[in-house]
C-alpha cells in the first residue's frame, strides 16, 4: 500500500456508452498517469457527491464530460467554486477537456462554443513560442494528441499563460500560477478509444458534413500528450514533498 498522498480525480462525466466496457474516465486517467489504485481517490461530482477537503491530496485531476460548462449545472458550478479556491491555495490542478474549461471558468476566463465547430481525431498540437513550462519544456514544437470537443476556452483567466494551440482551437493548453494547468486534448486516450469516439459520433459527423473516414485516418499514437500528464504527477509530488 502506498504511503504517498493520493491524487483526487474529479469525475465530471462518463465515456460514450459504446466505450464504457473499457472503464471510466477516472480509470483511464489513473492508468495513463501511472498511478496505482491506492494513489487516487475518485469523486463523482456529476452524481452529486460532495468534494472533500483539499488537505492531504498531492494534486487534483479533472476529467472530461459530455456536459457543457456553459450549461452552468449545479454540480459544475459548485466544482468550479472548489477549484477556484484550491487554485488560489496553491493545490496542483490538471484539467482535461471539460476540466480544462472548468478551471478557466472558475478563475474568470470565458468558455463557449468553438467558432469553427467540432474538433475530433488525432490533432497536431503547436507549442506557443517562448512559453517555457515545466510540463511542456523539452517537447517538440509540435506533437500529436487526441481530441474531441465542441466548446473551448475563448478567453484565458487573468495572468494565465497560453502554452499550445491547434488549427481549430487557439487554446489547447494553459498554465495559471505555478501549479495549475488545463489541456483541451485527452492525454488519457489510447488510439482504440479515439477510434471509438469517432465511431460513436458518426451520425453527428455525417450531419455536420465531416468526413468520418478522413478523421479516422488521422488517428495515431500520441505518447507525448500522455507524457504531459505524467509530468504533472511528478511536478505535483515534488511540490508537496
Amino acid at each position: 500500500m502506498s504511503t504517498r498522498a493520493p491524487f483526487l480525480i474529479i469525475e465530471t462525466g462518463d465515456p460514450a456508452p459504446t466505450l464504457r466496457r473499457r472503464g471510466s474516465f477516472a480509470h483511464w486517467i489513473r492508468v495513463a498517469a501511472g498511478l496505482d489504485r491506492d494513489e487516487a481517490v475518485v469523486c463523482r461530482v456529476l452524481d452529486g457527491e460532495n468534494l472533500p477537503r483539499r488537505e492531504g491530496f498531492a494534486g487534483v485531476l479533472i476529467t472530461g464530460s459530455g456536459a457543457m460548462v456553459t450549461e452552468r449545472l449545479d454540480w459544475s458550478e459548485r466544482s468550479a467554486q472548489w477549484l477556484g479556491d484550491a487554485a488560489q491555495a496553491g493545490l496542483p490542478l490538471f484539467g482535461i477537456c471539460y476540466g480544462h474549461q472548468l478551471i478557466a471558468h472558475a478563475l474568470g476566463g470565458e468558455v463557449g462554443w468553438n467558432p469553427v465547430g467540432r474538433e475530433i481525431g488525432t490533432v497536431r498540437i503547436q507549442r506557443i513560442d517562448g512559453s517555457a513550462d515545466p510540463l511542456f519544456d523539452g517537447l517538440p514544437d509540435a506533437f500529436h494528441a487526441h481530441a474531441t470537443h465542441m466548446q473551448s476556452v475563448l478567453r484565458l483567466p487573468a495572468d494565465a499563460v497560453r502554452l499550445a494551440c491547434s488549427q481549430q482551437d487557439g487554446c489547447h493548453a494553459y498554465r495559471w500560477g505555478r501549479s495549475v494547468w488545463g489541456v483541451q486534448f485527452h492525454p488519457e486516450f489510447s488510439t482504440g478509444i479515439m477510434r471509438g469516439y469517432i465511431a460513436a459520433r458518426r451520425d453527428k459527423l455525417l450531419h455536420e458534413g465531416i468526413d468520418r473516414h478522413a478523421i479516422e485516418r488521422t488517428v495515431r499514437a500520441a505518447p507525448l500528450a500522455r507524457r504531459v500528464l505524467q509530468r504533472f504527477v511528478r511536478h505535483a509530488r515534488a511540490a508537496t514533498n
